[in-house]
């Protein structure tokens, strides 16, 4: 199972350590610093932690190409019972460009019971983090399902649920509303909608 970055193959594992990366920049990176839309010419940009994007500087002398623009969008549900988590995933591109490949990250409130069945091209990314790959998304093109089945440590009233791309194929992102979204599913079973 591999991501494409660039025309290269990146394995999942390598998204989720690029993730990892990302979070350290994002600890990093000055809180009161307000992230701005990227202009024309400007470098591509990567994603930290809290959602917002970091400028990526190319290496001195390195041709720098305008990255591609695509519109990740990710909507679904997420249902809590006792320890069990329950969440769909809807994700697509709007456009322009097509994406080759992309990674969602979820963050948990709750830390996951140690024994956990991920589906194909899921893996840990810690103790409350699940990174699943949602493979390439064409422009304007089909949806890509993801269902996972969870269960968390121990039996919360609630659970915040924090979803976002950590992986885009390395498209420009202008519109990063509709990809990252903080769900709160009280444990009474209902789905609730992001």
């Amino acid at each position: 199972m591999g991501l494409t970055r660039r025309g290269l193959l990146m394995p999942l594992s390598v998204a989720a350590a690029t993730a990892a990366a990302m979070t350290v920049l994002g600890a990093a990176t000055s809180a009161d610093a307000s992230p701005e839309a990227p202009t024309a010419g400007a470098p591509a940009a990567a994603v930290r932690a809290d959602g917002a994007s970091a400028d990526v500087v190319p290496a001195p002398g390195a041709a720098s190409a305008p990255a591609p623009r695509a519109d990740l969008s990710h909507h679904g549900s997420v249902s809590l019972w006792g320890d069990r988590v329950a969440i769909r995933i809807r994700s697509e591109n709007l456009g322009p460009s097509d994406v080759t490949a992309s990674t969602v990250r979820l963050r948990f409130s709750a830390p996951l019971a140690a024994s956990q069945e991920l589906p194909y091209g899921c893996l840990r990314g810690g103790e409350t983090t699940v990174l699943c790959e949602t493979g390439g998304l064409r422009s304007a093109g089909g949806a890509r399902q993801t269902a996972l089945d969870l269960t968390l440590a121990g039996g919360p009233d609630e659970v915040v649920v924090r979803l976002d791309t950590v992986w885009n194929g390395g498209a420009r992102d202008a519109d990063r509303k509709n990809d990252a979204h903080e769900v709160l599913a009280p444990a009474t079973g209902d789905a609730y909608a992001f």
